[in-house]
């Protein structure tokens, strides 16, 4: 395994070296690359879809949101999910060819890249050493940021509860696509440690560097947010449509009910549009939440936010 990360490292450093001139034209070390780990339901959809429509007009600011393989999955989806799942499985042959890839999208006046996937959090928790080791020489050869997102813990805790819910089943994960309660799903140790926004943090910032990890209040328009902070901002933008509209409770108990047989995935995916649809028609009548007052403290007692 060392030595397939030597060889990681090896590679990706030779491909950096005919942009060194220009960086230290820009009065630059390194290729700066921004790391949007999420969180879960804080705007990350409407994120990746602003900046893949804007990769162009990100080009000419000598930022890059890359393309994904031709090869992979879905090459046009406007997310990485690659970044996390070769992290997982450390993959590491498959993690240098994504970077190459994306070093082939590198131009002489490119000084930024980004990536993005919620992914990155969700399952911060599964990667193994090796992974992290992997992480770790990637900060060598990038002047790395991680930019993370956090929400108020029961918000987010409820809104992750409804997406645990809404994936189709995993082998490997306990929480994905079953007929649990909120109750239930909380005892979880995979599921519950998701409110630990502390331990993140700080296992963020022993790999890339305490000044490196740049954490936000989540405040309802996280595009905006970037944009102001790429300086893409004009007088005239407007705030972002929401790409994902949540669950009610009512679309959750009818999903938990469709968990109950296991159906495949996509089998399930093609039901989604007709809960949506049913969603939107009983909105006005359902007002409950899907946190009872013993799970509210509960959460509240596992939370950890970000000292200060």
């Amino acid at each position: 395994m060392q030595t397939s990360i030597s060889h990681f490292a090896h590679e990706l450093a030779e491909l950096l070296v005919p942009f060194e001139s220009t960086l230290q034209q820009l009065k630059l070390q390194k290729l700066k690359l921004i790391i949007h780990v999420g969180t879960p339901k804080t705007g990350t959809t409407s994120l990746q879809t602003y900046l893949n429509k804007k990769q162009r007009k990100l080009r000419g600011l000598g930022i890059l949101y890359p393309h994904n393989l031709e090869k992979s999955d879905n090459p046009a989806a406007p997310t990485h999910q690659w970044f996390e799942k070769n992290l997982i499985t450390s993959h590491v042959s498959n993690f240098l060819e994504n970077f190459k890839n994306i070093i082939s999208q590198v131009k002489p006046d490119t000084h930024t890249i980004i990536l993005s996937s919620e992914g990155i959090y969700n399952y911060w928790w599964d990667f193994p050493d090796a992974s992290k080791a992997l992480l770790a020489e990637l900060n060598k050869l990038f002047d790395m940021q991680v930019w993370v997102w956090f929400r108020e813990p029961l918000a987010f805790i409820e809104s992750y509860y409804k997406q645990c819910i809404r994936n189709p089943q995993v082998a490997s994960n306990p929480c994905y696509g079953k007929d649990l309660s909120f109750a239930q799903m909380l005892d979880i140790p995979w599921f519950a440690q998701h409110l630990n926004y502390q331990s993140f943090v700080t296992d963020c910032q022993s790999l890339f560097g305490k000044n490196n990890v740049c954490v936000f209040n989540y405040q309802a328009d996280v595009v905006q947010e970037v944009v102001q902070l790429l300086g893409l901002a004009t007088p005239h933008d407007n705030p972002t449509p929401r790409q994902n509209n949540s669950l009610n409770s009512a679309s959750i108990k009818l999903l938990r009910t469709i968990n109950h047989y296991n159906l495949k995935a996509k089998d399930k995916e093609r039901l989604i549009p007709h809960i949506k649809a049913i969603n939107g028609i009983v909105d006005n009548y359902v007002d409950d939440s899907l946190i009872d007052a013993e799970s509210r403290k509960k959460v509240l007692a596992l939370s950890r936010p970000i000292k200060s």
